[in-house]
């Protein structure tokens, strides 16, 4: 049976049609220009069943059931629970935690049999806490790399945005801003794992996905898995379930 998963995120819609035990077909567009999934997908076979995260919004889900329309597969959207998959949600309000880190952390809890740090890094990055026996203690949001630049930019006269480089002492304004965003999200990252160590957990693996995951990627200490499929991993995983 395939599967068409569907991550409706703030920036990009991604995408993987799943069958057996992989992904046959991935992609992704401009969330602002949902049109063109139909071009993305003219070429795939029908899917048995689609299931999707959207955090962007009622008009963005809507868009996409309409470019489903035609082969008359209504996707699943998911939402949070207080317990999925091998994963114990200890949020106040499960339904209020964000479908994408739920299904984050599902793809997390199916690959690494242990403690870990599962981080989505996109517009907004979510920091989140996943104990060894699959509970979910609780995150963080900060804001991704562009958009701190970008609150530099509109909210200071002179920082304004350009591309910089990630040094351990930057020495121009560019690099000051591009180093100050990194480390601000890796020391994030660190204080999460440091707080799970605190708890008793052994040797927590930072997980990591999401657009920045790459510029984020050289910063950080091992244990750790970069998974760019991760939130679709972990649809497949509830779907399948």
């Amino acid at each position: 049976m395939t599967i068409l998963a569907l991550d409706a995120g703030n920036s990009r819609i991604k995408w993987g049609l799943w069958a057996d035990r992989g992904f046959i077909a991935q992609g992704a567009v401009a969330t602002a220009r949902t049109a063109e999934l139909a071009d993305a997908w003219h070429m795939l076979a029908r899917p048995a069943r689609a299931i999707g995260s959207c955090v962007a919004g009622a008009p963005v889900r809507a868009a996409i059931e309409g470019v489903l329309a035609p082969w008359k597969v209504a996707p699943e959207w998911i939402v949070s629970q207080r317990e999925q998959c091998g994963v114990h949600s200890h949020y106040a309000d499960p339904a209020q935690l964000g479908p994408d880190r739920w299904a984050a952390l599902i793809g997390a809890r199916a690959r690494i049999d242990g403690p870990c740090v599962v981080v989505n890094a996109g517009t907004a990055v979510t920091v989140d806490a996943l104990a060894e026996g699959g509970a979910f203690l609780g995150g963080l949001i900060v804001p991704g790399l562009d958009l701190m630049a970008a609150s530099l930019a509109g909210g200071t006269a002179r920082l304004r945005k350009q591309a910089g480089q990630v040094e351990t002492f930057p020495r121009n304004t560019a690099d000051a801003i591009a180093s100050g965003a990194v480390q601000s999200v890796c020391g994030a990252i660190d204080r999460v794992r440091a707080a799970l160590r605190a708890d008793g957990e052994s040797a927590p693996c930072v997980v990591l996905s999401g657009g920045a995951a790459s510029a984020l990627a050289p910063h950080l200490p091992p244990p750790m898995q970069v998974v760019p499929t991760l939130v679709l991993d972990g649809l497949i995983a509830i779907a399948n379930a």
